[in-house]
């Protein structure tokens, strides 16, 4: 038996269904607020990597693609705290190119988000993020107690949260390369940079997709890796 044919108005009515689903929930640019579009032209040029490399901690680097600022940061927001994941495609190619900057054939993980945060969101935002990259993420650590949350917190209150939270869930061995999403004081990344350490990683580099400047921080040349 062969399949039915369409009938030819079914196009046109779903046609009229998206139309009157844009007229009442328009799309808007997660950066600027244009209508009609994910991420305009002109915030999707403020989302070209220049990756920045500094020390993490002695002997550890952090590799950042993007300056969590102006429609940066708003993309960015958007897409943890709104659940417009489909930005996601978007922010990853910029954190594609920070990954190329780690070593070759190191295993990825996350720095693992609270349950809470988790049960919230309906998704891991890092996860998701690494997997548009290009890469499979590979959870080496978990949680080893709730922590506060990280925002509003000072540079001190964010170390003293994160100290011991994390551990790596195996012994570990060779390259690892540990991603998040934000560099602001860099606690959280100690952290779990600390735990694949304790857990025996050789190498451990880290890679954000943003960082935030600090206030009066100036970026030497030195420090900035052109693509």
């Amino acid at each position: 038996m062969t399949s039915p044919v369409p009938l030819p108005w079914s196009t046109g009515v779903r046609a009229a269904l998206f139309d009157g689903l844009a007229f009442w929930f328009p799309v808007a640019c997660a950066g600027c607020g244009a209508l009609d579009v994910d991420v305009c032209e002109g915030c999707r040029a403020a989302l070209a990597p220049r990756l920045r490399r500094r020390d993490l901690t002695p002997g550890v680097e952090v590799i950042s693609a993007l300056e969590f600022a102006g429609p940066t940061a708003r993309i960015v927001r958007a897409f943890k705290t709104d659940g417009r994941t489909g930005l996601a495609r978007v922010l990853g190619v910029a954190l594609a190119a920070a990954l190329a900057a780690a070593p070759v054939g190191a295993t990825v993980t996350t720095v693992p988000a609270s349950r809470a945060s988790d049960r919230r969101r309906g998704y891991r935002p890092v996860d998701l993020l690494v997997r548009r990259a290009g890469a499979r993420p590979v959870p080496l650590l978990r949680m080893t107690r709730a922590s506060a949350d990280q925002r509003g917190l000072g540079r001190e209150g964010r170390r003293v949260n994160m100290a011991g939270a994390l551990t790596a869930r195996a012994p570990l061995s060779g390259a690892v390369v540990v991603v998040d999403d934000v560099l602001t004081t860099g606690a959280t990344l100690r952290e779990a940079v600390r735990a694949v350490q304790d857990a025996g990683a050789e190498r451990v580099v880290a890679v954000t997709l943003a960082y935030t400047p600090m206030r009066g921080e100036s970026i030497s040349e030195s420090e900035v890796i052109d693509t």
